[in-house]
């Protein structure tokens, strides 16, 4: 093993009354009258000489400036640990050097004899500059060129909103479980800021949070999710120092899935007299959305596109981006294999995120009617409009023939269900009324699983299946019946039962 010669020394600012130059080590004030060192005067620095560059240039490791002998030794012995670490390989020392040489030009800290062993194991080159959290997280979304442009844009967001302005300043390996969880009670504290604020008599501090959102508890999953995945490919990855997965470790409260609750009469009646809306996810009756596509009709250019969400569950997307091309009338099917997407004010078209997603629907007489009506009323449009008319090829269009903007739907969707009187609910709301409906009238809920584009019955049941009143009214009676020896009343057969 090489010895490396180094020293440490004491000295001062003081200079020679006569010649100006420094007296540096040589002032007699360093030095009481008994030889000691005199604490009050001058600082302590070392001096090691470093292996040769790999031009063959000397240099050297020398700071100044320190407070006491004991700190000087241990920074002295701390750099001949890193050295020895070579162990003789004249290629490994000089890039221990270069690290070294590279910190005192940056006045960085040096690395730990333990991170270098830990480079130095995995064969990568030691005097890599330490990465930081936010360098790692833009450069692993930039390398990961075929993600859906919907998740890019997501974890885009998460990574600049929130990864970045709270931990993109820590070094990637000494992240911490601690850290992250620190970052969510951040955010929480702004929630409360931003509530507070609306809430205050000042008009000014009201606008001072106009257009700020209030994070919700779904989304902190969902930003957890998104560093959890780039710390997973980080812990694979033979080029970054990271042992663990320190998102998967960070504590967040569950976030239970959101079930849908029915508007019945009594939820009605108390919404209509202080605006009280019992759940974030509503559904409404059969008899709610029979009244909502009654009162849709009067939007022709609109109401075969609620139509089909209201009976069959597509999602909004996947409705607004359906073509002619893969909706076949005569045999009542409809392939669901694009998806529209917004992102801000532009679109762009995709597949469903999963296989599950990418399916054919079976549609009924009446919404094979409703279509059927729809596509001639379509054709006379485009005659008319002639070459003004553009030629999307989709199913649902405006009135001169270009594609809806899904968030045009969904304004469009609760301006009608407003003047229609009804209680509000999403768009998506539809959905999980459609998914209701079908349960409710007995459908198998691998059907209905299937023809929602679920991968698994569970999440079909789990989220979507609501109890409207009347059935369960009849399910009550039906168990009645069983406990009077009576046989249960007609119509109680298939009906889903209550988890």
């Amino acid at each position: 093993m090489t010895s490396h010669q180094g020293r440490v020394f004491k000295r001062c600012g003081c200079r020679d009354e006569n010649s100006g130059r420094a007296l540096g080590a040589r002032c007699p004030k360093l030095r009481r009258q008994g030889g000691a060192f005199n604490p009050r005067h001058g600082d302590w620095g070392y001096q090691l000489e470093l292996p040769r560059t790999s031009e063959g240039k000397r240099r050297q490791a020398r700071r100044a400036g320190l407070e006491s002998q004991e700190q000087a030794w241990e920074a002295l012995d701390h750099l001949k640990a890193l050295l020895d670490l070579a162990q003789g390989e004249g290629d490994v020392e000089v890039q221990i050097a270069d690290l070294i040489q590279n910190a005192l030009k940056a006045r960085t800290c040096f690395p730990s004899v333990e991170e270098v062993r830990k480079r130095l194991g995995t064969g990568a080159d030691v005097r890599k500059e330490a990465l930081t959290v936010g360098a790692y997280l833009k450069a692993w979304l930039a390398a990961k060129p075929d993600l859906a442009e919907g998740t890019r844009t997501s974890y885009a967001g998460h990574i600049r909103k929130y990864l970045i302005p709270y931990l993109g300043q820590v070094r990637l390996d000494r992240l911490k479980s601690s850290q992250v969880e620190a970052m969510f009670e951040s955010i929480e504290a702004n929630n409360e800021r931003i509530l507070e604020a609306r809430e205050s008599e000042d008009a000014k501090v009201r606008a001072s949070v106009r257009g700020q959102r209030v994070v919700s508890l779904s989304t902190k999953h969902r930003i957890r999710a998104t560093l959890r995945s780039a710390l997973s490919d980080a812990v694979r990855s033979p080029e970054e120092p990271v042992n663990v997965n320190v998102a998967s470790h960070a504590r967040l409260p569950s976030c239970p899935r959101k079930r849908p609750l029915v508007w019945t009469p009594g939820r009605v009646e108390r919404w209509e007299k202080d605006g009280t809306i019992p759940g974030e996810v509503m559904v409404w009756t059969p008899e709610q959305t029979r009244t909502f596509l009654e009162h849709s009709r009067k939007y022709v250019w609109l109401h075969p596109l609620f139509h089909l969400i209201a009976v069959k569950g597509l999602r909004r997307g996947e409705a607004v981006g359906l073509p002619w091309a893969h909706t076949r009338l005569t045999d009542g099917e409809a392939d669901i294999r694009t998806q529209v997407v917004q992102l801000s004010w532009t679109t762009l078209t995709s597949t469903p995120k999963s296989e599950a997603g990418q399916r054919t629907i079976t549609l009924d007489a009446d919404t094979v009617k409703v279509l059927r009506a729809w596509k001639k009323f379509q054709n006379q449009a485009r005659l008319k409009a002639g070459p003004e008319w553009v030629d999307s090829g989709l199913v649902f269009t405006r009135q001169d023939g270009s594609g809806w903007l899904p968030s045009h739907v969904s304004d469009w969707f609760t301006r009608i269900a407003r003047a229609a009187g009804l209680p509000p609910i999403t768009l998506h709301g539809l959905r999980h009324g459609a998914a209701s409906m079908a349960l409710a009238a007995g459908t198998d809920v691998k059907v209905v699983s299937a023809e929602l584009g679920h991968s698994t019955t569970h999440f079909t049941q789990d989220t979507y299946q609501s109890v409207f009143p009347d059935v369960a009214k009849a399910a009550a009676e039906a168990t009645a019946a069983l406990l009077r020896g009576a046989s249960a009343p007609a119509g109680a057969g298939g009906l889903v039962p209550v988890r």
